[in-house]
């Protein structure tokens, strides 16, 4: 749902940044929307636990269905292993 904003910023920016907006055939809103969807998300992955460094450099090495359950999976897996 979109809701109405009102910003006060200096004049001779808003020309700047509607000109911008317009050489990249975008509107002033969306750019402005996704400027602050990355800052929002920057603020998230701060909040998050720094991963270890294996688990880091392994990230996004491999895909997987997204219908899989990782919990039952870790679960069949320690029992193949510990049962």
């Amino acid at each position: 749902m979109s809701t109405k904003l009102t910003l006060t910023i200096e004049k001779k920016i808003i020309e700047k940044a509607k000109r911008y907006a317009k050489e990249k055939n975008r509107s002033l809103s969306d750019i402005i929307e996704n400027y602050l969807k990355i800052l929002t998300m920057e603020e998230r992955k701060r909040d998050e636990p720094e991963l270890n460094p294996i688990v880091k450099s392994l990230k996004g090495s491999f895909k997987t269905s997204k219908k899989v359950d990782y919990k039952k999976e870790i679960k069949k897996r320690l029992e193949e292993k510990y049962l």
